[in-house]
């Protein structure tokens, strides 16, 4: 086997980027066959010991002569000895630029290793390669690979559709960049939904697991009616895309989403979200109810949650918001009593302000509620 001359060492003390050896190739065999490396990949399927020898001993010892300057990534095991982690990788793009890449072992994930390995790549790359711009791409949805790019100051520039090729087909990709300059620290916090309850109530994530009771609701008329750009019918594949916007809006900082819950067997009675969040100051709060939770009182007792983890102080775990919006269908009786019960005040009303689904326009009223009369209401 021929290996990359002149690659150079780099460390932190903890984990070190080296040239790869042959005795990475069990573990180049097992990363690939991991079916997330599959999934987020371009490695090919199936995969065999013969393409991890091919990468070893040709890929990698060409790329470094072409600008494909890869490195293995090592960390002491758990048995203290060295362990191979995966690969990270610049791609030189001419004209002081790069692509990075990077891919993990089963074993490393969840542990730091591959934030502290593409930084120190970043480093190398900006200092001895010169670089001056970086370029992040990864497959929507691929949130490990977005997570080790905001911590290290990516941007998240865009999703651009049927975009990055894999397999013989084109998939969603999200797309960042990191300049020279650029801190290489968090753009934005990625914010965690914690799990709220009462006896009646538990707040939670959303999980995969709802999708069919999300396609029951949205697909309910009387849901339809008051959100008149629900697709119709709405499959399984909306409901997804809905769970990823989820997901955007945490990775972005820009709200939080819960899925309203039964306490005894956890199915989907409806989601509440803080949307339109602007740190430390105010966000707007929207919901729907599944059929099955609605006159049940439900809803209300969500929003009083909510509004709770809004108003919090963060050093107590809270949002620390000043005030907290909605708006709702003059005529949307339901949605109303919800936002009343909770002491919002009606500050505002827009005539035709919203379409409905069979296309007429209606009134909406906006309401909003102040940090200081939540605390002075001592809910």
């Amino acid at each position: 086997m021929r290996f990359p001359q002149d690659v150079p060492v780099l460390t932190d003390g903890r984990v070190t980027l080296r040239a790869h050896r042959e005795d990475d190739l069990d573990g180049v065999l097992e990363q690939c066959l991991d079916p997330s490396t599959q999934r987020w990949t371009t490695v090919p399927v199936p995969y065999s010991r013969e393409d991890a020898v091919s990468f070893v001993d040709d890929m990698v010892p060409t790329g470094w002569v072409l600008g494909r300057w890869a490195f293995a990534v090592e960390v002491a095991g758990d048995d203290g000895r060295p362990r191979f982690c995966g690969t990270v990788e610049l791609r030189d793009e001419g004209d002081r630029r790069a692509e990075v890449a990077y891919g993990a072992h089963p074993w490393a994930r969840g542990r730091g290793i591959m934030t502290d390995a593409v930084r120190l790549l970043l480093e190398w790359g900006f200092a001895e390669q010169r670089l001056r711009t970086v370029i992040w791409w990864a497959h929507t949805g691929n949130w490990a690979s977005r997570r080790v790019a905001w911590r290290l100051g990516f941007s998240c520039e865009a999703t651009l559709g049927q975009w990055l090729p894999q397999r013989g087909d084109l998939l969603d990709g999200w797309v960042g960049l990191l300049h020279v300059d650029d801190e290489r620290v968090p753009r934005h916090p990625w914010l965690e939904v914690p799990t709220l309850e009462t006896g009646r109530v538990v707040l939670r994530g959303h999980r995969d697991g709802d999708l069919d009771r999300i396609v029951e609701a949205c697909d309910d008329p009387r849901t339809a009616h008051w959100f008149w750009r629900l697709p119709a019918p709405y499959t399984r594949s909306d409901a997804r895309s809905y769970l990823r916007g989820r997901g955007e809006q945490l990775a972005s900082g820009s709200g939080l989403s819960w899925a309203l819950a039964d306490p005894g067997d956890d199915r989907l009675l409806g989601t509440i979200s803080l949307f339109d969040l602007k740190p430390g100051r105010e966000a707007e709060i929207g919901y729907w109810a599944h059929p099955e939770a609605r006159g049940r009182g439900l809803m209300t007792q969500a929003c009083g949650l909510v509004l709770r983890h809004a108003f919090t102080a963060p050093a107590q775990g809270g949002l620390g918001l000043v005030r907290v919006m909605v708006t709702a269908a003059e005529d949307n009786i339901a949605s109303r009593r919800v936002i009343e019960a909770n002491g919002f005040l009606r500050v505002g009303r827009e005539r035709r302000g919203l379409r409905l689904r069979d296309g007429s326009l209606v009134d909406t009223v906006t309401y909003d509620l102040l940090a200081e009369e939540y605390a002075a209401a001592g809910t």
